[in-house]
């Protein structure tokens, strides 16, 4: 079977490792972290996933760069990848530019690292053992 590499795009260093721990302790090996705009940059340019979950809120700024650069077919990842995002709030005007982006799912902060497993495992990660 082959490799379902997944991205999750984080600054939030306690939150970022948190996730990535706990989804390699439950047999997901392929996640990538990014902290930063320019780490996900090129880690998007270097390999192809099958999913991201991109943190899209920096400060009191939305930043829907990683978002298009997928969808306009400029990373190395087939540009139709399900992606979720990770924002502090969602209004009308920010969900109807999700939809245009193709975002298949928003996760508003605060949540649970549950949560997260959970979306990589929707995007073919793995599957998160019972609890």
């Amino acid at each position: 079977m082959p490799e379902r590499r997944m991205l999750l795009v984080e600054p939030a260093d306690m939150l970022r490792r948190t996730v990535s721990l706990t989804a390699r302790s439950l047999g997901m090996d392929a996640i990538d972290e990014a902290a930063t705009l320019p780490q996900a940059q090129r880690l998007l340019r270097e390999r192809r996933y099958a999913g991201a979950v991109i943190a899209v809120d920096s400060g009191s700024a939305l930043d829907l760069t990683l978002l298009d650069l997928v969808r306009q077919g400029q990373t190395a990842s087939d540009a139709a990848i399900p992606i979720a995002v990770l924002a502090a709030q969602a209004d009308q005007d920010f969900v109807e530019a999700l939809r245009g982006r193709d975002v298949r799912r928003v996760i508003l902060k605060p949540f649970r690292a549950k949560v997260l497993l959970e979306t990589f495992v929707a995007m073919g990660a793995g599957a998160v053992a019972p609890s």
